[in-house]
């Protein structure tokens, strides 16, 4: 049985951690619940939806604090959950706090799930969102010069995806892309997708989230790049990267191995990897390692921006 330590702090909580194995049977109930409750938000930042594609339901959600004024840089954002899990709103807190605090506007893609929705349905969509925000940004009030991308697990590899797309592409040009523990290769050939022990995204988990999104794709050698990053051969002309993980996330060792690739091919690049954190430690906001684990992200975003101002 492949294990690994988890954090000091982690360890006497692991069994109070809410989620478990997710499959077919319970995926109903998983988008039921929400995963959780959403907190009370501030009035302080004003929030608009905006439908960019009626024909598939794409909506992007832009968080502007009261009072701003001017152009300003923009961070485009990708929810989590495994391809099949998550909604926008779970970027609003996120947002109340980051467009008071760093004066941007954040805008928040509400892209279709998978299994109803394979690749690359969703990546589309996230794509239609960013186009939207660069073509009206004038709109928003925002900078299109000066717009970044994030995204969290499964949002993290469509964000991954997306900054490959939009190179390709050519339409937007983008400043940074922040990749919170990206969900980048299908193919779990790594020894930290096989450990047994995983909290918050267990490796059964992984595999059903993957056959979801490329369906079926999912287990040839036809699965492109832009759906899962790590097989991309060629990762230069890429924006900025920070990337982090967990130690005991099962995600750990293909994303170090995409950080070093992306600074292999030029890409400068910032990776951070905390010893026994697990998947989704975010979660566990009040314990020091997690504090750690968003500043970290923080400063990176806080450097990035004044870079580019």
């Amino acid at each position: 049985m492949a294990t690994v330590p988890l954090h000091e702090e982690i360890e006497p909580l692991k069994d109070m951690v809410p989620i478990g194995e997710v499959n077919a049977e319970v995926l109903p109930e998983l988008r039921e619940s929400r995963l959780g409750e959403l907190p009370e938000l501030s009035d302080a930042v004003e929030r608009t939806d905006h439908v960019v594609d009626e024909a598939n339901g794409v909506v992007v959600r832009v968080h502007r604090a009261v009072g701003q004024e001017g152009a300003v840089p923009c961070v485009y954002s990708i929810h989590g959950g495994g391809y099949i899990l998550g909604s926008y709103e779970m970027d609003d807190a996120k947002f109340d706090r980051w467009c008071q605090e760093y004066g941007i506007v954040g805008v928040s893609v509400e892209y279709r799930l998978s299994p109803e929705t394979a690749y690359p349905g969703p990546l589309e969509d996230c794509y239609a969102g960013l186009k939207w925000t660069y073509d009206n940004a004038e709109e928003i009030g925002i900078d299109r010069d000066k717009i970044g991308i994030t995204g969290v697990s499964a949002g993290g590899g469509l964000c991954a995806a997306l900054a490959l797309l939009a190179r390709d592409r050519g339409e937007v040009p983008l400043q940074f892309q922040l990749l919170d523990c990206p969900m980048v290769d299908d193919r779990q050939i790594t020894p930290s997708s096989q450990l047994d022990d995983l909290l918050i995204w267990h490796k059964n988990s992984n595999t059903f989230g993957w056959q979801c999104y490329l369906g079926d794709l999912y287990g040839t050698d036809d699965v492109p790049y832009t759906a899962a990053p790590a097989r991309a051969e060629d990762l230069s002309g890429l924006p900025e990267a920070y990337v982090c993980v967990g130690g005991a996330d099962g995600f750990r060792d293909e994303d170090i191995d995409y950080a070093m690739r992306l600074y292999g091919a030029g890409v400068p690049t910032e990776l951070h990897v905390y010893p026994g954190a697990p998947h989704g430690v975010a979660l566990f906001a009040h314990l020091e390692v997690a504090q750690r684990y968003s500043a970290d992200q923080e400063d990176w975003l806080r450097r990035q921006l004044e870079r580019i101002s």
